[in-house]
């Protein structure tokens, strides 16, 4: 084939094409690693140093004696020092016949949890003599036979963004539950009554203050009781004109209507008395036009009272860009100080 020395790389339009815009997703490539195709590889202009994750190296079979040690730890995505298990080195190689082009690459191997198999930097990307573009989630390279490409996968993105999510959101909880675990109370809590015509308006102060704060706070709180939010006709909607929120669906994603749940007696009731309560609110109201249905999830809290909930898996399949962390949206306010 002839051989084009010093190819033009450019990006145009079309180069964009079947992607779904607008998007500020990560730039996911799938390459040939070893012997291995392997998907889910992120590329990242900002670092320097070539991350190969352990489980994957795992699945590759390579002997681990096969590792050069290695001292130098480096920066997290964290902001902690990670610790690699050793550097290997392995061929790579990119983009379609003839426009191809093979490296040499020397990977750290991390024993963490992550979302992607492995990640590409800055070295990788400067010996390809590679030009990236976030915007049309491509690369491009210099080859003897023109210009090569390589197409981010916009899906694989967008699942490895939830799944980081699922993984941070986890560590919170982990985090949250151990500072519970060592935190005292550092003073008692008195319930002080905000309208004593409505004995369920209550709430808790602290005690450590002095007798004339503590009534000065009551005072307070008592001309102040709007702001809090006792039911749902409590809290009125919000004008459009200040706020929206839209559902980012992906149009590639046909709506899904679940089949319908039966649910046992006292559950039942509990659905009908929340599902009364919302109407008379005015927060939801009755559709004719049902394409998407999700069914209701019911959970009983520690106090014996059901919670209503409703399943976003296939909401959350279907807007990656609007993903809940939870795998439930609560629909119902439970206190005052939750909301």
């Amino acid at each position: 084939m002839p051989r084009i020395d010093n190819p033009v790389i450019g990006f145009l339009e079309d180069d964009a094409r079947r992607l779904h815009y607008p998007h500020d997703d990560a730039l996911v490539v799938s390459l040939q690693i070893g012997d291995y195709n392997m998907h889910r590889v992120l590329v990242d202009n900002g670092n320097s140093a070539g991350i190969l994750y352990y489980p994957t190296f795992q699945q590759m079979r390579i002997d681990r004696e096969r590792l050069t040690p290695t001292n130098a730890p480096f920066m997290g995505f964290r902001r902690t020092k990670v610790f690699p298990l050793g550097a290997i080195t392995l061929s790579m190689k990119a983009g379609d016949y003839p426009q191809q082009i093979t490296k040499e690459v020397t990977f750290l191997v991390v024993d963490c949890s992550f979302a992607y198999n492995a990640i590409l930097r800055r070295p990788t990307l400067n010996s390809w003599k590679a030009v990236t573009s976030t915007y049309h989630l491509m690369i491009k390279f210099s080859t003897k036979y023109g210009v090569g490409e390589l197409r981010g996968n916009q899906i694989a993105a967008r699942k490895c963004y939830i799944a980081m999510l699922e993984m941070e959101n986890q560590q919170q909880k982990m985090c949250i539950e151990k500072q519970r675990a060592l935190a005292e109370s550092v003073e008692e809590l008195e319930e002080v009554r905000l309208d004593d015509t409505r004995h369920e308006r209550t709430t808790k102060i602290g005690t450590l203050a002095s007798w004339p704060v503590r009534q000065m706070l009551t005072t307070f709180l008592r001309d102040n009781q709007d702001v809090f939010a006792w039911s749902h006709e409590d809290m009125p909607r919000i004008d459009p004109s200040v706020m929206v929120h839209k559902l980012n669906v992906s149009p590639s994603f046909p709506p899904i209507r679940q089949k319908k749940q039966v649910f046992a007696q006292e559950r039942d009731k509990a659905i009908s008395k929340e599902v009364r309560k919302l109407l008379e609110a005015g927060f939801i109201r009755e559709v004719y036009y049902p394409d998407w249905l999700a069914n209701v999830v019911m959970v009983k809290k520690a106090n014996g009272n059901w919670q209503m909930c409703i399943d976003c898996t296939d909401l959350n399949k279907a807007c990656p860009k609007d993903s809940y962390l939870l795998p439930r949206i609560d629909t119902l306010v439970d206190s005052t100080a939750r909301h």
